[in-house]
């Protein structure tokens, strides 16, 4: 499994073999190309006694934030979920995501373990945003990375799940799966 280059990213863009929805060639990387924060973040409702505690087995709560131009503080100890501007889809292609370096040396990661999207996965990525220390955030900022790999054997199972076609953040929806049942 080979990863793509930035002009094999471009190639592939032009064929209509990936899509990178508002395709800016400036935020081309040498092999990938780089997501910017869209401006909704979602965390997660305390109950009445001013605790979070999730279930898996329920839809559980959120509150949403919208991330003002002059930006948002982003502390630790909370789980954010925030999106990409940016939707992705490939049928030939595993579209990965990770954070830029330049925001990691600054104590911010985008995914906790969600960092690939399956063959035929088209939306905005869903990020699940956590911080080492308070960090300002604003709308737009390239927050992430995606690149592509090239899988091994066919490639007609294509990802159909709840997730499809996300056009903004999404919360946990694990309560669909009844897999505890």
């Amino acid at each position: 499994m080979g990863m793509l280059t930035g002009s094999e990213i471009l190639k592939q863009q032009e064929l209509g073999r990936l899509s990178i929805s508002d395709f800016d060639i400036t935020r081309l990387n040498p092999n990938s190309y780089n997501v910017r924060l869209d401006n909704v973040l979602l965390c997660y409702a305390p109950d009445t006694t001013g605790k979070i505690l999730l279930d898996p087995k329920y839809n559980n709560a959120v509150n949403k934030h919208v991330i003002p131009e002059t930006g948002m503080i982003l502390y630790p100890g909370t789980l954010y979920l925030g999106s990409t501007i940016e939707s992705t889809h490939s049928d030939h292609y595993v579209a990965c995501i990770d954070g830029r370096s330049s925001i990691a040396r600054l104590g911010l990661k985008i995914h906790e373990t969600a960092g690939f999207g399956d063959i035929g996965f088209n939306g905005k990525w869903t990020l699940e945003i956590t911080v080492t220390h308070p960090i300002k955030v604003y709308p737009g900022m390239e927050i992430g990375q995606v690149y592509f790999t090239e899988p091994v054997g066919d490639t007609d199972i294509k990802y159909t799940g709840k997730y499809q076609n996300a056009s903004s953040v999404i919360k946990s929806k694990m309560y669909v799966d009844k897999s505890w049942e």
